[in-house]
């Protein structure tokens, strides 16, 4: 496998001092401040200054391996490790995160309108849990803007990128449920052509009345509505990891008669997994009181969960995306053994940084070593263990 050099680490110089406690620096703000340098080198990243940083990054960030490549629904992915939506919203630095070492990132979640999103603060750090709330509410500049973003910053297309992308799509907060299908159809006009596939969001905690259309009924509606479109990228699917099995099998069966392109598991949960009277230091309120959706490390045992009885329910041919509380090789290399093609990462990233993508890439090339097997795509729902080095 080789070593490649340490990453530059002002993540942790600089940032990680600002991320070890609740307070401090407001967590919305410092997504925001990054963001804005990573749109500024997405846009310019031609320039000599923007290019030689970029390419040090992907040096120190990538991992290269066959054994780590799959294709799935029409994509060629270098590697399982995934950006997960919501980070991203508005696309601004599609371009460049191939270089943070990942095989694939998804842009959003983003609505047919532009919209504000909740009243602030609405994002909040646990940082001794390893954790985040979030009631962002979809904010985003609204799928045309989205449009004008990528076409901005002269992607490459669909299929010959050097990392996929993904669009997440919401419901916008103005629209009614039952006129939810033109709503997420509207979105998918305008982004279908520089999308390499594209994820039904139905299962944000955070937009009144949205989680009601993952109902069998309505989210056959709304797949058969979106798959008419001209040109339909591939489509999935994210679920909440607060169904019931019966909602998670029936999520499986309509994935099989709709003939969707994978399932991702899981959004962020309205369940406090046991920290309900933790305080937030910022409002002075427990967890319990609080609206919004957990992430991070809590969620892990959750979202394998799901994860496991939608592999149970759906059988081995159909492709899983795990995400939720997935922050090392081992949470990896767990959510693979169940049954996940591929893998997301958000919180995890934050408090780990840029380093945690090839720690997990390394992590998974080592499993694939100790078990044996050729390749990641053998791996999927092995069901063997984390082996210690």
């Amino acid at each position: 496998m080789g070593t490649s050099p340490s990453a530059p680490d002002p993540w942790q110089r600089f940032l990680g001092p600002l991320l070890a406690s609740d307070g401090g620096a407001d967590a919305e703000w410092l997504s925001e401040l990054s963001l804005g340098g990573l749109a500024l080198a997405s846009r310019w990243r031609q320039l000599p200054p923007l290019r030689l940083a970029l390419a040090a990054a992907a040096k120190a960030l990538q991992r290269h391996d066959r054994r780590l490549e799959q294709s799935l629904f029409g994509c060629q992915f270098s590697n399982p490790v995934g950006l997960a939506a919501g980070f991203d919203k508005n696309g601004v630095a599609a371009a460049i995160w191939h270089c943070f070492g990942f095989g694939f990132a998804e842009l959003g979640t983003v609505t047919s309108l532009g919209q504000a999103g909740n009243p602030r603060p609405r994002l909040f750090r646990l940082a001794a849990e390893q954790a985040a709330l979030n009631r962002m509410g979809f904010n985003n500049r609204g799928a045309a803007a989205l449009r004008q973003l990528l076409e901005a910053q002269q992607l490459p297309a669909p299929g010959q990128r050097p990392a996929v992308l993904g669009v997440n799509l919401g419901k916008s907060r103005l629209t009614p449920l039952d006129r939810a299908a033109d709503d997420y159809a509207a979105s998918l006009e305008l982004l279908a052509p520089l999308a390499d596939y594209v994820v039904i969001n139905v299962s944000s905690p955070n937009t009144p009345g949205l989680r009601e259309l993952q109902d069998e009924t309505l989210l056959r509606q709304l797949v058969e509505r979106l798959r008419r479109q001209p040109a339909c990228p591939p489509l999935l699917v994210k679920i909440a990891p607060d169904l019931e099995d019966a909602a998670i099998d029936a999520v499986a069966r309509l994935a099989y008669d709709e003939g969707l392109a994978a399932v991702i598991a899981t959004n962020t949960s309205l369940d406090r997994f046991g920290l309900g009277a933790r305080l937030l230091s910022q409002t002075g309120r427990s967890l319990a009181e609080e609206a919004g959706g957990l992430s991070g490390a809590p969620l892990r045992g959750r979202a394998l969960a799901v994860l496991r009885r939608l592999r149970a329910s759906a059988g081995p041919d159909l492709p899983l995306i795990g995400v939720g509380g997935i922050d090392s090789a081992e949470a990896a290399w767990e959510r693979i053994a169940a049954g996940a093609c591929l893998v997301q990462v958000y919180t995890g990233w934050i408090y780990k940084g840029p380093e945690l993508v090839p720690q997990i890439l390394e992590g998974l090339l080592a499993q694939l070593d100790g078990h044996g097997l050729p390749s990641i795509a053998a791996a999927v729902g092995c069901g063997l263990p984390w082996r210690e080095a």
